[in-house]
């Protein structure tokens, strides 16, 4: 019988960490893109099918786009403090969207007319999140340095250097 090693090998633990972080993204990505896209088809299926909605177009659109923009914030409050998952998740669930919503435009002709076409929209969405993973990459900077002294440290070998 051979015991296991106290100690545990770190390439092993650091793949481990490394594949579970990358599993996280990449459901975060696909849970968030599922959803966009359900609030998406909701909202053109009663925007375009439920004719007692016109009446509140205004209140309806914007119910929609807060439920959309909340959505959207789910890869920023997940991982702000881990730039890179943010992004990929984010791009993930992003780009899932506008694979369906290029579909959308399949069954409702003038919807890229009204709105964007979906290069547009992944343009936009990546401009987005990319400003958020490098504001939370540049916020944790900040509070990483707030824990270190101002001052430099002397080298050991400044005094050689000075004049007498």
């Amino acid at each position: 019988m051979i015991a296991e090693p106290l100690i545990p090998d770190p390439l092993k633990v650091g793949r481990k960490v490394l594949a579970s972080e990358h599993r996280t993204s990449l459901e975060t990505g696909i849970y968030m893109g599922g959803l966009l896209i359900v609030v998406m088809v909701s909202a053109l299926f009663v925007a375009n099918r439920v004719p007692g909605s016109e009446h509140y177009a205004l209140e309806r659109n914007a119910a929609f786009c807060a439920v959309f923009f909340i959505i959207m914030l789910i890869p920023i409050a997940r991982f702000f403090n881990r730039p890179m998952p943010m992004f990929i998740s984010a791009m993930i669930g992003w780009a899932s969207f506008v694979v369906a919503y290029d579909i959308a435009g399949m069954f409702y002709s003038n919807l890229f007319v009204v709105l964007r076409r979906p290069l547009e929209a992944l343009i936009e969405g990546a401009i987005v999140y990319s400003v958020a993973a490098v504001g939370a990459w540049v916020i944790g900077m900040f509070l990483a340095a707030r824990h270190l002294p101002i001052a430099p440290r002397r080298r050991r070998t400044d005094h050689l250097h000075q004049q007498p």
